[in-house]
């Protein structure tokens, strides 16, 4: 009788292990097979939400087959304690394990509203867009200048009061560093005082996402680490016949192509006419650093130069100076800090603007001369009209 017992146990218990397995591998499936969703959704995720809630409200809004294979999935990847707050956009068909992934950051795109602060040269201006989740286009609901209103539109501050809304500022190349310390004071986004403007040069121009009550100098440090990153590994990735003698010539010389070019095919070009001028000992004579001398980057000048400003000594002023200026100019990029360490192998000695946003290039003096007329005579019409 104990023998068949002991059978039975055996048995039954076998029978229970396949069924464990078996549920084990089903779920495993139903956990990264395709999902329900047939429309793309925004899922929000408030502040100190837990992956139970969220299972639920997937479930609830059929993103997923089953809430509670949704919620051991994450607990089994050890992903529950990652959750993270915001808004992001679920693809249809979405896995659970892609949608775990992307709300524990390292999945889909972000979604809902987005307030964006944006600072360049000539203006700051302030944007508030939404994602729309059945086209995944952004699409912008509110713009204004910071500067130019005493009240915000009422969207904006609808859009401060949602706790899902994400924030960025994007930051342009060439704007100076005394440019991005006045944005940042001027934004009512950011906390903290700023006792004094970061090194010229020395803040990465990009997008950044930030939490509202930020503080300004933890945000320019967070700049500057990037800035400095990029120009240590372009420094190591740099030209054998680079033009320049150190990282910081990197970054001055960086500056410069910065603000004599916005197009992206020209600032190798215009690098290597720097390079030909400092190989042969010419001076560089480029006007964004007469400009820097008169400014000392605080704002822009908004005319153009006397010929008394072009001869009137300053460190910076490169018609007066020998090679580079002390110090840069503006804030580079990243393209035009590698165009800096590797330029175009070129005879050009001399450019100047052609009329349509780019240059054009020369090798004597008499091709450049015949430019600088065909110029001249572009501004002279554009002024009649």
């Amino acid at each position: 009788m104990w023998r068949n017992l002991a059978s039975n146990m055996l048995s039954l218990i076998i029978v229970a292990l396949v069924l464990v397995f078996g549920v084990i591998g089903w779920g495993q499936r139903e956990y990264r097979i395709a999902g329900p969703l047939e429309e793309a959704i925004c899922l929000q995720v408030p502040p100190g939400s837990t992956m139970s809630r969220v299972a639920g409200d997937l479930d609830a809004r059929g993103a997923i087959s089953n809430a509670t294979v949704y919620r051991l999935g994450a607990d089994y990847s050890e992903r529950s304690d990652d959750l993270k707050a915001g808004s992001f956009l679920i693809q249809p068909q979405a896995s659970m394990a892609e949608i775990v992934d992307a709300i524990t950051g390292d999945g889909l795109s972000t979604c809902g509203t987005e307030v964006i602060y944006r600072v360049s040269v000539n203006s700051q201006e302030v944007r508030v867009r939404e994602l729309n989740a059945s086209t995944q286009q952004f699409e912008t609901t509110v713009e204004f200048d910071p500067k130019a209103v005493e009240t915000p539109p009422v969207f904006y501050a609808e859009a401060l009061d949602d706790v899902a809304t994400r924030y960025r500022v994007v930051v342009a190349e060439g704007v100076t560093s005394w440019q991005v310390v006045e944005a940042l004071r001027a934004s009512d986004l950011f906390a903290g005082e700023v006792e004094e403007v970061p090194a010229e040069g020395s803040l990465a121009p990009e997008g950044y996402e930030f939490a509202p009550g930020t503080d300004r100098a933890a945000f320019l440090n967070r700049m500057a680490a990037l800035q400095s990153e990029r120009l240590a590994e372009a420094w190591e990735n740099r030209a054998p016949d680079a033009p320049v003698n150190s990282p910081d010539e990197a970054l001055i010389l960086a500056s410069i192509i910065e603000k004599e070019t916005s197009v992206p095919d020209e600032r190798r070009v215009v690098s290597s006419v720097f390079a030909n001028r400092l190989e042969r000992g010419i001076r560089l004579q480029t006007d964004p650093t007469v400009i820097y001398g008169i400014t000392r980057g605080e704002g822009v000048l908004g005319r153009g130069l006397r010929q008394s400003e072009l001869r009137r000594e300053t460190p910076w002023n490169t018609y007066v100076i020998e090679g580079l200026p002390p110090t840069p100019i503006a804030n580079p990029g990243i393209a035009a800090i590698e165009a800096a360490l590797d330029p175009d192998e070129t005879d050009y000695i001399f450019f100047v603007a052609d009329g349509t946003g780019g240059h054009a290039f020369a090798v004597t003096l008499e091709e450049h001369n015949a430019n600088v007329a065909r110029w001249r005579q572009i501004e002279a019409e554009r002024a009649n009209q």
